[in-house]
């Protein structure tokens, strides 16, 4: 085949490319966004009304650097401080080695707890979705109440102070000279800390309840 039937094949096989691409861009882009788009979401105030037990203990622990970053310790302020660490939790790629979505196989159950249910991720948080890409550390879609802030603020700074085999690298740039944390260092322990706090049971069947009322119309 040569001259003007290959260069018909040429184009049919470049139109064929192109296609294929723009049907790949509606089904995994156009298709979930109008999907989620009617999909009910938590607000932020439903899911981070009131600060965090550990963000009101780094605010009384490192005032001087919790200040740098946040005025006073109020729902606001937890909100950003929420914010902040998602930012850098995903800037840092934490998502590479960590999920946040425990699968119903290879006896993840036994390890992280229950399957995760879609209720965990029906609130603006987990837009985009971190479910990860690897499994080299521990699923976090839970992490509320698993260790302690001494755990955490320890942990960033050198994991194996905590966890003597880890393979996590250090964090000290989240951290002044001396070994506080820093405003990113508090942002990022606020978010990993409050990770799964909105998916206890009496949260989930809160939301739930809510998701069921019938609009109210003015």
């Amino acid at each position: 085949m040569s001259g003007k039937p290959m260069e018909r094949m040429t184009s049919i096989l470049a139109a064929a490319g192109v296609g294929c691409f723009g049907l790949a861009w509606i089904v995994e882009g156009w298709l979930p966004s109008a999907h989620l788009a009617k999909v009910p979401m938590q607000s932020m105030d439903a899911i981070a009304s009131v600060p965090s037990p550990e963000f009101v203990e780094l605010a009384e622990r490192f005032p001087v650097e919790f200040k740098e970053s946040y005025a006073t310790v109020d729902k606001a302020s937890f909100q950003k401080a929420l914010k902040d660490g998602k930012d850098i939790y995903i800037g840092e790629a934490c998502w590479h080695c960590h999920s946040q979505y425990v699968r119903p196989v290879s006896n993840e159950e036994t390890r992280f707890g229950r399957v995760s249910t879609a209720a965990e991720y029906q609130n603006v948080m987990f837009l985009p979705h971190l479910f990860g890409t690897r499994r080299v550390g521990p699923d976090l879609i839970r992490e509320a109440g698993k260790h302690s802030l001494d755990w955490h603020v320890a942990h960033f700074f050198d994991p194996t102070i905590v966890v003597p085999t880890s393979v996590m690298p250090r964090y000290p740039w989240l951290y002044t000279n001396d070994g506080r944390p820093n405003g990113r260092g508090i942002a990022l322990i606020t978010y990993v800390t409050w990770l799964g706090s909105w998916a206890t049971p009496q949260a989930l069947a809160k939301a739930a309840a809510a998701a069921s009322q019938p609009a109210v119309k003015p």
